[in-house]
C-alpha cells in the first residue's frame, strides 16, 4: 500500500453485523451462568421444568424470606414471561442476603439468555443482563469510616 488512494480497494475484513447469539446447554438440558452483586457469587442452572426455584439446596421461599427479596429474583422470569416454565437450582456465596438476591438475578437472566438467546434484548432493555458494579468503599487511614471524620473539638 503506497498511499491512502489504495485504501477504498481493500475489502473489509469482515462485515459489521450484530453478533450471533447461539444456545449454550449441557447434556443434561441445563444452562449455566454465574451472576454476580456486590461480594456475592451465584452459580445457576437453568432447565425446562414447572417453575421450581431452588437456593443452597433450601426453596427460594424458605432461603430468601423477605418478598422483596422474592420479587428481586423472579424479576428477569416475569419480564421474559416466562414464570413458572424453568427449574432454577442455584447456590450462592458470599455479602449478605440482599447482594446474594441481586447475584441470584444476574445469573438467572443469563443463564436464560443461555437457554433462549431471543429472550436476550427483553432482559437487556430491563437491564437484568448488567453486573451493578456497586462495592462497599475501602475505610480509609485517619478516617472513622469511608469518608465520615472524626468529631471535631476546638477544646
Amino acid at each position: 500500500m503506497a498511499d491512502l488512494s489504495s485504501l477504498k480497494d481493500l475489502a473489509p475484513a469482515s462485515e459489521a453485523s450484530a453478533p450471533v447469539h447461539v444456545r449454550k446447554v449441557d447434556t443434561l438440558g441445563r444452562s449455566y451462568a454465574t451472576g454476580k452483586r456486590k461480594n456475592a457469587v451465584a452459580r445457576v442452572w437453568v432447565k425446562a421444568g414447572s417453575g421450581k426455584i431452588i437456593i443452597n439446596g433450601r426453596d427460594f421461599t424458605t432461603y430468601f424470606a423477605r418478598p422483596v427479596l422474592q420479587m428481586i429474583l423472579q424479576q428477569p422470569l416475569v419480564a421474559a414471561a416466562r414464570s413458572g416454565q424453568f427449574d432454577i437450582i442455584a447456590t450462592v456465596a458470599g455479602g449478605g442476603l440482599s447482594g446474594q438476591a441481586g447475584a441470584v438475578r444476574h445469573g438467572v437472566s443469563k443463564a436464560l439468555t443461555y437457554f433462549e438467546p431471543g429472550l436476550r434484548s427483553v432482559l437487556k432493555k430491563g437491564g437484568f443482563l448488567t453486573r451493578d458494579s456497586r462495592v462497599v468503599e475501602r475505610k480509609k487511614y485517619g478516617k472513622a469510616k469511608a469518608r465520615r471524620s472524626f468529631q471535631f473539638s476546638k477544646r
